[in-house]
């Protein structure tokens, strides 16, 4: 993907994803139409080729559930109260996505200090317009409540494949205390530790101040629509 792509079409792949066949769709109802099939083959199709969905439904409603907590940390008891299903068969079926690379599951960050969060996940969808595909959303970023989670989810898989074709065997996680405070993206390169918070907006903020008492040498950087290019090139 190159920086001028990344630059001019940065809605696009906010809302419509990167698969090539979509980005090079310069008719927006086609656009949907093609995320639309795709999002049926994987769910359907190739789930059901791999003889391990009973109830394709419970699949969709899961990933529905998936859909609309990208940023957020994830119970898989809540999902599977949610859909109405069991645990077992929730954790059989969100391990079943990501093993078709629909999602991506990031494990919380920590030290072992008492106050950090690390049993919980978030799962990101290793493409936006699936993931909008999925919860049929593809209105304008002006007409949006969730650019936050779009641009989190968004900044969060362009640096793990960056990772993946850069060979550098990076691993991501967030980092959250149970009083709050949070940082949405952690790196952790060779012992590097690089703690990234995504905002869309131009907003400013110092790291949480438990984590710069407990991690000194980490670096902190914030990434907004004006400087991410410089992150993900």
């Amino acid at each position: 993907m190159s920086a001028v792509e990344l630059k001019w079409n940065l809605e696009d792949f906010l809302i419509y994803g990167s698969y090539p066949e979509v980005l090079n769709e310069p008719d927006v109802e086609k656009k949907k139409k093609i995320l639309t099939e795709l999002v049926s083959s994987y769910l359907f199709k190739d789930a059901l080729a791999l003889e391990a969905v009973r109830s394709p439904d419970i699949l969709l409603s899961i990933t529905k559930c998936i859909a609309f907590q990208i940023g957020n940390e994830v119970s898989i008891n809540e999902v599977a109260k949610t859909v109405g299903t069991d645990v077992k068969t929730t954790a059989k079926y969100l391990d079943l996505l990501e093993k078709m690379f629909i999602i991506k599951r990031v494990r919380g960050f920590s030290r072992n200090l008492r106050n950090e969060i690390s049993k919980k996940a978030k799962y990101y969808f290793l493409d936006n317009g699936v993931r909008n595909a999925v919860i049929s959303q593809f209105n304008p970023l002006t007409l949006r409540n969730d650019v936050g989670a779009l641009w989190e989810n968004f900044i969060c898989m362009e640096l793990i494949k960056k990772s993946s074709i850069e060979r550098t065997f990076d691993t991501y996680y967030f980092w959250r205390t149970h009083t709050g405070q949070e940082i949405d993206i952690i790196k952790e390169s060779n012992g590097i530790i690089t703690a990234i918070e995504c905002k869309w907006s131009d907003e400013q903020s110092l790291p949480p101040s438990l984590w710069s008492e407990s991690y000194k040498d980490a670096s902190f950087s914030i990434v907004n629509k004006n400087n991410y290019l410089d992150l993900l090139l």
